[in-house]
């Protein structure tokens, strides 16, 4: 059997008062014809990343209304998530040609984790990702089964859609997050529906903004300036370099000015962030009101997720400059808080900003520096922005509505 991760049990009468009324009847009534199914979900790690935190939020939710569910990660290996590491950017479009030697490194991991899938027997498989996608090649009773897509797969490399669109395509449906990321391939059996934050996660909590700055003094951070900040993984497709290009500029009209840059490093499956951690480093220059939130070992006793809570709940303008996105749960965690956010160009981001309603999207250093400072400049703005990044995501982005898209497609299946 693979590894189980524990999760307890979570009402849907905890959301009544945040999500509409009609949503829950929705839920509750799909619920009664699926009570006792049982559902196993598969990712690769049970830290770090925007897939555990929604599998630790989900799985609870339907243990909550009668659901069997459980959630399982596939063993850790190094030097698979590596290869996996390489195939998530190859995906997203990075020019790259797989090493036969890798493909078979990578299959050889896959056979060993479904050895150890043979005797588990859920009503319902759902495998989130490309790193645990392909037992599906080693199990040929593993139906019904769902092949949840996270990655942003506008462009994906030819060679890396090649060999895994035919994985895909043996599930019997496929979740991508947006219309945009449909090919050809895997159109006929393709759902989409975007993930979402949890409202009662500790990192969501209402966090008074005078703690949460005290909170930020004690690591160094000046509760008597501006600050802006991102929180996501040190990874090649968050635009760091590109945001810290925009902050220089941005200095010369806001000498006061700070910025923080949060991701803690969690995620096995992540070997890359500790070299683009490196380049961001340098490319910050040693600069005093430059913050880089790495090791989670700076934090002392403080947990990380109280941490996120106050950078965002301390920051002036929050921002995601991805290029690359399947979504951005950081994202809508700060909308839903009620901040002034700017996104870049990925589409999983312009799923959530709808430009000078929500927020602002940017393409570049230049546009970017643009918004940041028409933001700090202009806090009513700022906050009617902010009123409306959290209206939508109220509406679109929680995690019941995640729920109930679930159900139907396991009306569906099972």
């Amino acid at each position: 059997m693979l590894p189980l991760v524990r999760t307890n049990h979570q009402k849907l009468e905890d959301y009544r008062e945040l999500i509409s009324g009609d949503l829950f009847e929705e839920i509750a009534r799909l619920a009664k014809g699926l009570k006792g199914l049982r559902v196993f979900q598969v990712n690769a790690t049970p830290r770090g990343g925007g897939v555990a935190e929604l599998l630790r939020s989900l799985v609870p939710l339907m243990k909550g209304i009668g659901i069997r569910a459980e959630w399982y990660t596939i063993p850790p290996r190094e030097d698979f998530f590596k290869i996996t590491k390489e195939i998530h950017n190859a995906l997203q479009g990075k020019e790259y040609v797989i090493p036969f030697w890798q493909r078979v490194r990578y299959l050889e991991h896959i056979e060993r984790s479904a050895n150890l899938m043979r005797d588990m027997k859920p009503d319902v498989w759902i495998i989130h990702d490309p790193q645990p996608a392909g037992v599906i090649l080693y199990l040929p009773h593993f139906h019904p089964a769902i092949c949840r897509i996270h990655i942003d797969l506008t462009l994906p490399n030819p060679e890396a859609w090649k060999f895994f669109s035919g994985i895909f395509g043996m599930y019997d449906k496929i979740i991508l997050s947006s219309k945009r990321f449909i090919k050809k391939e895997i159109r006929r059996k393709t759902m989409v529906f975007p993930p979402a934050i949890d409202p009662l996660a500790h990192k969501n909590q209402p966090l008074n903004l005078d703690f949460s700055k005290e909170i930020l003094k004690s690591y160094g951070v000046n509760p008597l300036r501006p600050l802006v900040s991102q929180v996501s993984r040190f990874d090649p497709w968050k635009g760091f370099l590109e945001l810290i290009e925009a902050y220089q500029m941005l200095k010369k009209k806001v000498p006061d000015l700070q910025l923080a840059l949060v991701g803690f490093f969690l995620a096995k499956d992540d070997p890359e962030a500790m070299k683009v951690y490196s380049l961001v480093k340098e490319k910050a220059e040693k600069d005093p009101d430059i913050f880089l939130f790495f090791d989670p070992e700076m934090l002392g006793s403080l947990e990380i997720h109280s941490f996120v809570n106050a950078i965002q709940v301390a920051s002036e303008v929050i921002v995601q400059n991805s290029t690359r996105e399947g979504f951005g749960l950081s994202l809508t965690e700060a909308m839903w808080k009620g901040k002034a956010v700017v996104g870049g160009p990925a589409e999983g981001i312009r799923l959530q900003i709808q430009n000078n309603k929500n927020g602002f999207l940017s393409s570049g250093p230049q546009e970017l520096s643009k918004r940041i400072i028409q933001l700090i400049k202009n806090p009513q703005l700022a906050e009617k922005l902010g009123k409306a990044a959290r209206q939508t995501v109220r509406r679109d982005f929680l995690v019941p509505r995640v729920l109930r898209d679930y159900l139907k497609i396991f009306k569906e299946l099972a």
